[in-house]
């Protein structure tokens, strides 16, 4: 069972392995959040904003962020810093913890963004969530609230 826990105060215990992982992948997303984390200048903890983990059996598997979009015209939220441990991949963690991060943007406002370009994976799968391309701006895609 995937369990979210919403980080506040420390990064968890895991991220290390979860750092080294992408690390090994070549993804950089994980040391700007450590770093940012460590400057204090990015812990998700303005209005709007969130950093959830996401943990199977006990260990730490995966994290992902929600930020405001300063970029945006209108109020908007972010995906961001997210990544997944490759040995919980194909397992819901990666879904489930977008899904969490979608409703809570979506709870707040019309608009959220996300950039893909961290992997070759990551398109489809934003895409798979109904996230649309949009190059438009400094992000990769979009996703906005139906209205319906």
């Amino acid at each position: 069972m995937i369990q979210l826990i919403r980080i506040i105060d420390d990064l968890p215990d895991g991220f290390d392995a979860l750092l080294a992982d992408a690390a090994s992948e070549g993804v950089r997303n994980m040391a700007l959040l450590a770093q940012g984390w460590a400057d204090r200048d990015q812990r998700f903890d303005r209005d709007g904003e969130a950093l959830l983990g996401a943990l199977l059996a006990g260990e730490l598997a995966g994290i992902g962020g929600l930020s405001v979009e300063t970029a945006a015209a209108e109020p908007a939220r972010r995906v961001r810093r997210f990544y997944v441990r490759p040995a919980f991949r194909r397992q819901g963690v990666a879904r489930t913890l977008a899904s969490a991060l979608v409703q809570e943007a979506l709870d707040q406002v019309d608009l959220l963004t996300c950039n893909a370009a961290a992997s070759p994976a990551a398109a489809p799968f934003w895409e798979a969530q109904g996230f649309s391309p949009d190059t438009s701006e400094p992000w990769t895609h979009v996703l906005r609230r139906s209205l319906g």
